[in-house]
């Protein structure tokens, strides 16, 4: 794994940077019959613009015995090897290479991607018995874009634990490079962004409208005395058919005391109805009978439909409520954000933690809400617990909430 890109010195002419890198391990092995690379970025602009992957390399190879196809993208070595350029602009293109075999696949601007395409490519990491070539992921990127959160996370906090190997390039590193004409262009920039792009520092990241990434301060366990719910917003879309615009279904674990609030746990899929049933039931089996559950109900009948389903066939035996909230969703976020700016909202270590502060600090402009609803509604709650023949009420259409 490649990941910022290395530097590699190439003729006399100039340095090369990450992407280059990348390309020059996918041609490797160019001299072996059957070896299969791919190299894919977000879209087909960012593929073909002038200076990038698939325009780099005509530079390199069309004074060569290579054959390009322009329609397949793909350029086939005398070897009968093959260097494929191809595009993820939606979730589902991954499925494109469905039954496809590499030995090597890259990923330019690795942050631009979506983890689940990332985690699809290496199941086409395959090859013969008795191969030499070596089955390899590359990857390079800045910090910043929409997967920031689980680069850093999968790159540079688990990283070698796992045998990811992160090499970090700077500006001092390309002694070519115009330094003080880019230092130029990038005081244009906010300061997150500088940080970011000139000293390549993946720790910055912009705070938001409503909520602040410090605010939340991350603690290893919450009190065992804590008073606990579990809320659940349900988005019921099977993670295949799911688009880039599609809610999650989401249910946080979070406990009070003092006037402290520990988000203690944090459930957030795409699955089909049913598995989303299996999911909730597990999770409250796990939780325990002491933890009651929240399920945000829906407007008309249809939502009471869902909560009567889930309290007599889902969640019988454990302590489960219908809730309606009224009010704008920026309205029902202030008491959580208030908390947070006080230094009260506590998160307990996981590995979703990074996707949940990168989803709150861009509330409520982001894409997605669905980790800070839940948030909020479990907050205000637990205020309401204080006042426990009000909160519990056991009513097929739920309690409303103002």
């Amino acid at each position: 794994m490649r990941c910022q890109g290395s530097i590699v010195r190439w003729s006399r002419r100039r340095w090369l940077g990450k992407s280059d890198a990348l390309l020059m391990a996918a041609l490797q092995y160019i001299h072996e019959p059957g070896y299969a690379a791919i190299m894919f970025r977000r879209t087909y602009k960012d593929l073909a613009m002038p200076g990038a992957l698939m325009d780099r390399a005509h530079e390199w190879l069309d004074d060569t015995d290579a054959h390009w196809s322009e329609k397949d993208k793909t350029w086939t070595f005398p070897s009968g090897a093959t260097l494929t350029f191809a595009y993820l602009q939606h979730e589902n293109d991954k499925y494109n290479y469905q039954g496809a075999e590499f030995q090597f696949v890259a990923f330019d601007e690795l942050t631009q991607f979506e983890e689940s395409q990332y985690r699809y490519l290496f199941s086409r990491l395959r090859r013969l018995k008795g191969s030499n070539v070596p089955l390899r992921c590359y990857s390079a990127s800045n910090p910043g874009g929409r997967g920031h959160a689980w680069v850093r996370q999968r790159i540079l906090i688990e990283g070698q634990k796992k045998g990811r190997e992160f090499i970090p390039s700077k500006l001092e590193d390309n002694p070519y490079l115009d330094t003080e004409d880019y230092e130029q262009s990038l005081a244009e920039m906010s300061q997150y962004e500088i940080q970011q792009l000139r000293h390549g520092d993946w720790d910055a990241v912009p705070d938001g409208e409503m909520f602040k990434r410090h605010w939340f301060k991350i603690v290893k366990e919450a009190p065992a005395d804590v008073k606990m719910v579990r809320y659940w917003d349900l988005a019921a879309t099977d993670k295949k058919k799911a688009t880039d615009t599609t809610a999650y279904t989401a249910g946080v674990k979070m406990g009070m005391k003092d006037g402290q609030y520990f988000i203690m746990d944090m459930r957030r899929v795409q699955l089909s109805p049913l598995a989303v049933e299996q999911l909730i039931r597990q999770t409250a089996e796990l939780d325990g009978v002491g933890v009651p559950v929240w399920m945000e109900q829906e407007p008309g009948s249809s939502g009471v439909n869902t909560i009567d389903h889930y309290r007599r066939k889902v969640l019988n035996g454990f302590a489960f409520y219908g809730d309606r909230p009224t009010g704008p969703k920026e309205e029902r976020a202030r008491p959580l954000a208030s908390a947070a700016e006080a230094g009260n909202v506590f998160v307990v270590e996981g590995t979703w933690v990074n996707d949940f502060l990168d989803e709150i600090v861009g509330f409520p402009a982001g894409q997605y809400k669905d980790q800070t609803d839940v948030s909020a509604a479990s907050l205000s709650i637990l205020n309401e617990m204080k006042d426990m023949k009000h909160a519990v009420k056991p009513t097929i259409g739920g309690v409303k909430r103002r």
